[in-house]
């Protein structure tokens, strides 16, 4: 029986991480400020045998340390605790800063002081920043994010790297994509939906809709980080995570979430092909050296966006 230490752990990806982790009959301890994750999300785990949360806010080293001997001793980290709000990192760099880098800092920390010899890191698309149409493998670069989250994730990974050199034994390095499913805090669908559910007869969308990105089912996410701790060999593995296509546009989203919450709507555009500052308009991964170790998905972009669409229209009923 592993013991996992989850940061973030009442957020969108972690909620599901968590159950499979206790399916398999481990111990989860969940961290989480709350400042964006909510405490219901967790509700089906409570009292579960091997499940124990703690409010904490991962920058604060001494107050990780504490909670986690708490819990007992810990074998890995899945390092989830991120800020989530790209624009509002926009508006103040230090949210980034903050959320993004300093909990990875002081998680490091604490794992450090307690001997924990295993991290998972979710990390980022968005720290290739803009390489156009070109089909982003794992070394491409020069690694140029154009976000302060995805420069943020950037340095995050850095200091991972100088841990695997001086002390910890395993790091594992996902770079998500868009990840979509329920339940859902944030994101494309999500601000669709509601926007519908506010003016049934109207959809306004960021830019021009032709913004084409990958899309990615958070079921088929936590299958891929599962099956690459469990696999991968080296001490620091890093691995583009994401469907095998080059990713659907905001027009065809936008239209996916008409039909299904409001047909009638019209869909009105914005200009240019960005929505925000920092948004990276167009990207496709590589995900050859995943397939190689032996993991696809079975959905691509478009089935993700369909089958998220229900669920976060019928989490919005």
């Amino acid at each position: 029986m592993n013991v996992h230490i989850v940061t973030g752990g009442a957020g969108f990806i972690a909620v599901t991480l968590i159950g499979r982790l206790l399916d398999r009959g481990d111990r989860v301890l969940a961290v989480d400020d709350l400042s964006r994750g909510r405490r219901e999300y967790l509700a089906a785990y409570e009292g579960r045998n091997g499940f124990g949360f703690a409010q904490v806010d991962c920058t604060d080293c001494d107050a990780l340390i504490a909670a986690i001997r708490a819990f007992g001793t810990a074998d890995q980290v899945w390092h989830l605790a991120a800020n989530s709000d790209i624009p509002a990192g926009v508006a103040d760099a230090k949210v980034d800063l903050q959320q993004t880098f300093m909990t990875t800092f002081a998680t490091l920390e604490a794992m450090r002081v307690l001997a924990i010899p295993q991290m998972h890191f979710a990390s980022s698309s968005a720290i290739y920043g803009d390489l156009g149409d070109r089909r982003i493998a794992e070394d491409a670069g020069p690694t140029s994010p154009i976000s302060n989250y995805g420069a943020m994730k950037l340095a995050s990974e850095a200091q991972i790297s100088a841990a695997v050199e001086a002390w910890l034994e395993r790091a594992d390095i996902f770079r998500f994509p868009n990840v979509v499913g329920v339940p859902a805090t944030h994101g494309v669908i999500l601000d669709f939906v509601r926007k519908l559910k506010a003016t049934p007869t109207v959809l306004p969308v960021l830019g021009d809709g032709t913004q084409r990105k990958p899309y990615l089912h958070v079921s088929e996410l936590v299958d891929a980080m599962l099956y690459i701790a469990q696999t991968a060999q080296g001490r620091r593995n890093l691995f583009n995570i994401g469907p095998d296509d080059t990713g659907v546009t905001v027009r065809s989203i936008a239209e996916t979430v008409r039909d299904r919450v409001s047909p009638t709507a019209k869909l009105e555009f914005g200009q240019g092909n960005r929505g925000w500052v920092g948004d990276v308009p167009r990207f496709s991964y590589s995900i050859d050296q995943l397939a190689q170790l032996g993991w696809r998905p079975a959905l691509d972009s478009a089935g993700a966006i369909r089958r998220a669409t229900d669920e976060i229209a019928r989490q919005e009923e």
